[in-house]
């Protein structure tokens, strides 16, 4: 039976009011993202698909329901995806997006209404789910200004103070949290530690870490996460530092990677351990995928520094050079340090311009990186800010961006752009715990990837980036459904 799509309004998703978190504790649930599930028996009889297309009103509409059949022999003039369930892979932990004190400041200037279909939006189930939150330990170049948590040249720490932070970004993170039942996985990146720990006595522009101060930055780290936690921010863990091989016009830092190997295994491993913070976890690199296997052979080939490290994270900004996306070095890691998680820690569509909210390629860009990051053994994928204004900011060295959600904070009006219901087709129906399974296609012209959910759910993500509709077979096993997916659009397919 073939799949014939009718003509759907999906709009925007409907959104609920929140109701206030000021009495809620927020807790965090964990991933072993290692750790095999027993799945109950799939029924496979019908499959229903959600979608999203250009030159459409389809927003992560359904627009079918359909029977399974006895699959038969694909031919090779034929596309065809096959979904083998009998085999699975990594453990999934989640996708979201970072809270920045740019995504917290233009929140704040939003009417009541808006603040709540913001978080609904993302942090609900009538909402995309998002299950992941970033957020930066002190100022980054979506910032207002530059600020740290201690006064200039205090090395003890005893002018710790995130009182910054409360105004804005931790009243909004804990809408979040409180939003999405009290369960949202959260890490905390530093962008540049203070300037007088460093050389050149800036935060801005590259500069490194000087060494006596190793001690005194790892005690930041902790001192963070302990005020964090008691605003009821249970932190999951900490990236060792935002693109440390990038000298940014912005707050930033170069490592090598000997540098972060030994700050990760004389300092930062330690001290957590020494302060109770063990079940913290730790993700090194925190950069694009160009350099990152050089990055895992230094500091997971030292058992002492290894044995701190959770796992390894990236970014999607490889393409500067003109190349393209770097998946495969993903698969390298994978095989060669395969008890190492893998996590895409920030992307975002660059050169924000207001006249292009609605590009369709911003939002294609997501769903290709998330389909082949996944399938390189990718466990949780966290998209760059939240939320923007009409500027693309702010942003205190004007570094204007994209992001899935923007405001107009004039108007009061919150603008949805095609990158939100891509990341929608994978966050809204894949859950924490989910497992990686089989999944491949047979022609170039789509890709496609499949989590099975710890309740047997199956989720799988189709995508096709070309001019034309395709039909292709959907096998599962040994059932078989003959689907249809238009130009430029994105399905997911949902059974059990």
């Amino acid at each position: 039976m073939k799949m014939k799509f009718n003509k759907l309004i999906g709009g925007l998703l409907t959104v609920l009011a929140v109701s206030s978190c000021a009495q809620k504790q927020a807790s965090v649930e964990t991933v072993d993202t290692k750790v095999e599930t027993k799945m109950p028996a799939l029924e496979l009889s019908k499959v229903d698909v959600v979608t999203t297309a250009d030159n459409s009103q389809l927003r992560l509409a359904k627009t079918g329901e359909f029977k399974f059949g006895q699959a038969t022999q694909p031919r090779e003039d034929q596309v065809s995806v096959f979904v083998n369930p009998n085999k699975s892979f990594q453990t999934f932990l989640g996708i979201g997006g970072a809270i920045t004190d740019a995504s917290a400041e233009v929140w704040a200037k939003l009417p009541k209404d808006k603040q709540d279909e913001l978080i609904s939006a993302y942090y609900t189930n009538d909402g995309i789910g998002y299950s992941l939150l970033r957020t930066t330990i002190h100022s980054c170049d979506f910032s207002s200004y530059s600020y740290t948590y201690v006064e200039e040249g205090d090395k003890e720490l005893k002018s710790f103070s995130i009182k910054h932070d409360l105004e804005f970004r931790i009243p909004m993170m804990k809408r979040a949290i409180a939003s999405s039942g009290g369960q949202l996985t959260t890490y905390a990146s530093p962008w540049s530690p203070p300037a007088f720990m460093k050389g050149k006595k800036d935060m801005l522009k590259g500069g490194s870490l000087l060494p006596e101060f190793y001690q005194s930055w790892a005690n930041y780290y902790v001192k963070f996460i302990e005020e964090y936690e008691k605003q009821g921010i249970p932190m999951w863990g900490v990236t060792i530092q935002n693109e440390p091989m990038a000298t940014q016009t912005w707050e930033s830092c170069i490592y090598s990677a000997e540098q972060e190997r030994d700050f990760l295994k004389n300092y930062l491993g330690p001290t957590f351990e020494k302060n109770g913070m063990a079940d913290k976890n730790i993700v090194v690199w925190d950069h694009n995928r160009d350099l990152i296997s050089h990055r895992a052979n230094v500091i997971f080939e030292d058992p002492e520094a290894a044995k701190y490290a959770w796992g390894i994270g990236m970014h999607w900004y490889e393409t500067w050079t003109g190349g393209k996306e770097m998946q495969l070095n993903l698969d390298n890691i994978q095989e060669s340090f395969p008890d190492k998680n893998i996590l895409f820690t920030e992307g975002c569509q660059e050169g924000f311009d207001a006249k292009h909210y609605q590009r369709w390629s911003n939002g294609e860009r997501y769903g290709r990186n998330m389909i082949n990051d996944f399938n390189q053994g990718t466990v949780g994928w966290t998209d760059w800010n939240i939320l923007l204004d009409q500027t693309g900011g702010p942003n205190h060295v004007n570094n204007l961006c994209f992001s899935p959600i923007h405001a107009d904070v004039n108007k009061g009006e919150l603008i949805y752009t095609p990158s939100y219901y891509y990341i929608g087709h994978f966050s809204k129906y894949i859950k924490p715990g989910a497992k990686r399974i089989s999944t491949t296609t047979s022609r170039s012209t789509l890709i496609s990837t499949s989590f099975r959910n710890t309740d047997g759910s199956i989720a799988t993500v189709v995508m096709n980036q070309t001019n034309e509709a395709i039909s292709y077979n959907f096998i599962v096993g040994d059932k078989e459904v003959n689907a249809e997916i238009p130009a430029h659009a994105i399905q997911t397919l949902l059974y059990k």
